[in-house]
């Protein structure tokens, strides 16, 4: 029996950071719900700016700093920050709360686990071969600095009869190790023959815990 864990939670605390960086007893179920909405709307808005991750935080009540990570920032920022004061206004209308956006680059997007995963499903969503894309996601994650990756697909590959899983592995992907910046991504590619589950595992090297 394989007991998988998330490499996400399996850190957390020790080399991760909480995702939502607050804590209220009292409106905890109403703040998670809000926090599930934030990012349900973000990344099926801004689906172009490739959002990789949103952190969010409630200094005080009433008011939600969010900070986006995002592969091309001037997409969620727009001409003069235009874009900016519009995901604002849509957000209060959300929900009723001041918001301020803090919006950041991700560097090198061809390491980031989710951006890749994305990649991957859309490639495989335009009918392309999912070998290719797979083989070539990984070339390009080594060659940009990753210590090591991993792609799984699973599902009805090339639209066949019988859904299978198939993998790649290239380099090191410490799962046990805690101090290990492991990055993990997890998407779905729609096709005509069925859903296409995508898993990416990025290893960044060790970082000091």
């Amino acid at each position: 029996m394989g007991q998988k864990v998330h490499p996400y939670g399996f850190r957390l605390g020790v080399s991760r950071d909480w995702k939502a960086r607050w804590i209220n007893e009292k409106n905890y179920k109403e703040y998670l719900l809000e926090d599930l909405k934030i990012r349900d709307f973000l990344k099926k808005n801004y689906m172009a700016a490739g959002v990789s991750d949103i952190y969010i935080e409630r200094p005080e009540p009433g008011k939600v700093v969010i900070t986006i990570k995002c592969a091309r920032p001037g997409v969620m920022i727009g001409k003069k920050g235009s874009e900016v004061k519009l995901l604002r206004q849509r957000l209060e209308k959300l929900i009723t709360r001041q918001f301020q956006l803090n919006i950041e680059e991700v560097k090198t997007p061809e390491t980031d686990a989710i951006l890749v995963a994305e990649d991957i499903a859309s490639r495989i969503e335009k009918r392309a071969s999912y070998k290719r894309a797979m083989k070539r996601a990984i070339f390009t994650a080594m060659r940009k600095g990753a210590k090591g990756i991993k792609i799984m697909v699973s599902g009805r590959l090339n639209g066949a009869d019988i859904a299978r899983t198939e993998w790649y592995l290239e380099g090191r992907l410490p799962l046990q190790t805690l101090r290990a910046d492991l990055d993990y991504g997890y998407t779905t590619a729609f096709t005509k023959m069925g859903i296409i589950g995508v898993k990416v595992w990025i290893y960044k090297g060790d970082v000091q815990v």
